[in-house]
Parts: C-alpha cells; structure tokens; sequence
C-alpha cells in the first residue's frame, strides 16, 4: 500500500511552488514526519514531511518542476525497500492522473490562447476589472496557463494576445568564447525572482520618494550598555536596537498615519493597527517577516520576535503567514557596513525606514564641536500619500525618540 506524498496548502494568494530538490531517492527508508523534499514559492522555502513511514516510491515531480496546491508529489511505500519498485508500479495508474500542475511536459506550442482553464483568482480579478478575457491571451505559466504578468501585458495592449512570454526577456551580448568558458549559468530560485519583480513593481507603481536625517545614538547605547546583562538574564534574550527602533516607529506611525496607509484604487486605507516587517537578509535573499500588533509589545518581547524570526529565516522555517500582512517595514543595512541607501518600498505599503551603521562623527552640541556615535536614517515613501512635510515629521519624531528614550516609556 502506498501514501501519497502531496503538495500541502501554500498560504493566501500563494499558487503554485517549485521543487528545489529532493532529500530522498526513490527506495530509501524515511520515517513519518521526516523531511522528504524542499519547495520553493515567491515568498518562503519550506519542507514537505513524509505522511508515514516505509520508503520512497515512485517520484512524480522532479527537481525544477512547478506544482500546484494538491498535487502529487511522490509515494511513500510501506514495507521493505524490495517492495518498493513493484508497488511503485502498481501504484502509477493512480498517482499519475492527479497532479495536473506537476506534469513535467510543458505545454505545446500550439496550445490555444482560448483553451478553458483555471488560470487562479489574480487572473480572474484583473479580468473582471478590465474586461480583458484570459481566453484571449497568450499563457507563458505551466501547461499554458495565464499569468498575472501575461494578463498585464494584455491590458497595457488592449488586450491583444501576445505571442512571447510577458515577462520582460533581458538579452544579454554575447561573451567572448574565452569569457564564456568561465561563467556559469545558474536558474533563479522563486523566492529571488520575486523579489526582483516586487522590487521593479514598487518602482513603477509608486512614486518613491527618499528623505534622511541622522540620529545621536548615545542615549540608546548608554541605555543599552547599561542594562543589557540584566536585560539578557530576565528575558533570557539579548538587547539589541530593533525593539528601540520599533518602538519609535509606532510612535512616529501614530503622530503620522499616512505613513502607515495604501491606496486602493481609488481609496486610502489608513490602518489603525501596527504590523512591523523586520527584514531579514538570508543566503536565499530577503525575507520580511512581520511583528503584529507590535505595538502591544513590549520592547523585550519585540527582541524575542525578531531573534526568533532571524534564526528561523536562516533555516528556512517561517511560514508564509508570518511574512503577509505588515503595515509598515524597517531594513537594517547597518550589519552589512552601509553607510547610507535608499531602500525600495515593500509594496503596497507607503513607508520602509532605513537604518544604517553607527559611525563617530563631529556634530555641534552647545556650541561645541563633539564626537557623538551618529546614524544615519533613511525613509523611503509614496509621495502619492505621504506629503514632504509629513515625512520629514515622521522622520523627526523616530529621532527625537531615539536621542531620548524616556520617550518610549512615557508615550511622549
């Protein structure tokens, strides 16, 4: 008898995911619950356990492949690893029939921009608000299905079917045979495809706009040195800035809630509700996930969070829910050694703060040239719902926070 290893339910707004590779090969014993493969979606990697133990049958969708929600995946065979093949093959009839998604033949060429398919709830949205038919257009997803990407390349046409891909081919010369010998060719995971596509859309949607200012950090670092070991004893977790900088944003978000709003449509959604992105830099690319309801937090159990979402974002474990729905995003660029940026919004949302190193500097205090340890703070914004005013005034009130963190405590 054999169980079938399945594609597990992805997350909202989630469709579709890609192999990244198989941690088992067909007549290898696994257990229940153990890992047996690695997909890759547009926002986290994750493992798919085995649903009971025996060995490894019969592998349907190979390294590479795209799968959908439900789709079969593999087999586990109870019983010995002799058993596995003939019950393997006794299985297929079954096996091969369901996962649609996960056939590794990619659609003909021919396959008519008006065949009948479930094409998923984006592409269906942005036919019934265009009036565009995906019937008409030209799919470049799996088996000829129609993209989001293909249904916008459409709609800026008129809805003329295009016969390429709508995703935008970048051709690149060709190098010199000598060069060519030395450069290798690498296929990019789901995760890095979407963030440069997120990255390119934020700039073409929105009309970002960056404003700076800097920071005397030595209230905080004195703070900070000075309780940091009792700090660490109570909350059994270290002190560190983002529980201060967070903090400081949710004062500055109240002061100026544009900051913490979209449009859609034709509407401003100003949110009264506080979900912190943190971003978190990871071999694969960078992931955001959200601190919720932050501003109920304490700065300790803001510390836990983001500890915790930083070891997890590493290993590859945060869930897809954990990294939807933030309001408002922060970006440390200062571990890597940055001195200033400007960073790209985390689309839809209207604001992300840049943080930076902290670097000795000369700056005037009563005037008297001194050395403060300065930060500089970069907020990058859509000018289409945050005024020049307002986000200087945002950026003024994270500073004043930060030179005086009574602040934060008193709700000042």
């Amino acid at each position: 008898m054999a169980t079938e290893i399945r594609v597990p339910t992805l997350g909202e707004s989630v469709s579709e995911a890609t192999i990244g590779r198989w941690f088992k090969k067909p007549g290898d014993p696994v257990k229940a619950d153990e890992p047996v493969l690695e997909l890759e979606t547009d926002k986290v990697t994750l493992e798919v356990n085995a649903p009971a133990s025996g060995t490894l049958g019969d592998i349907v969708a190979k390294d590479g492949e795209t799968v959908s929600p439900g789709a079969v995946l593999g087999s586990i065979v109870e019983g010995g690893a002799a058993a596995a093949p003939a019950a393997s093959k006794a299985e297929a009839p079954k096996a091969a029939p369901a996962p649609v998604a996960a056939a590794p033949a990619p659609a003909p060429a021919a396959a008519a921009p008006g065949a009948a398919k479930d094409h998923g709830p984006a592409v269906a949205r942005l036919a019934a608000e265009s009036g565009v038919s995906p019937a008409g257009v030209a799919g470049s997803g799996k088996d000829g299905r129609v993209t989001k990407g293909d249904m916008l390349a459409a709609i800026a046409t008129g809805g003329a079917s295009a016969a390429a891909p709508a995703a935008p081919v970048q051709v690149r010369a060709p190098s010199a045979p000598v060069d060519a010998e030395r450069e290798e060719r690498v296929k990019m995971t789901k995760l890095r495809q979407t963030i440069a596509r997120r990255l390119k859309d934020a700039q073409n949607t929105a009309a970002m706009l960056t404003t700076f200012n800097d920071v005397d950090m030595s209230a905080v670092m004195n703070l900070r040195s000075q309780y940091k070991d009792v700090f660490e004893k109570k909350h059994g977790t270290k002190l560190g800035f983002m529980g201060f900088f967070t903090k400081a944003v949710i004062q500055a978000l109240k002061d100026v809630p544009a900051v913490n709003a979209e449009i859609d449509g034709q509407d401003l959604v100003y949110k009264n509700y506080y979900h912190i992105g943190i971003a978190v830099g990871t071999e694969k690319g960078l992931v955001v996930p959200v601190v919720r309801d932050a501003d109920n937090l304490s700065i300790a159990d803001i510390e836990k969070k983001i500890a915790d979402f930083g070891r997890r974002a590493r290993d590859g474990k945060l869930s897809i829910d954990e990294m939807q729905g933030g309001t408002f995003t922060i970006t440390n660029g200062g571990i890597y050694g940055s001195l200033m940026s400007t960073p790209i919004l985390n689309a839809p949302q209207s604001g992300i703060l840049g943080m930076h190193r902290i670097e000795e500097r000369p700056v005037v205090r009563n005037g008297q040239i001194v050395v403060r340890p300065m930060m500089y703070l970069a907020l990058s914004y859509d000018h289409r719902i945050v005024d020049g005013k307002e986000a200087v005034t945002f950026l003024v009130r994270v500073k004043d926070a930060l030179e005086d963190p009574a602040r934060l405590v008193l709700d000042l």
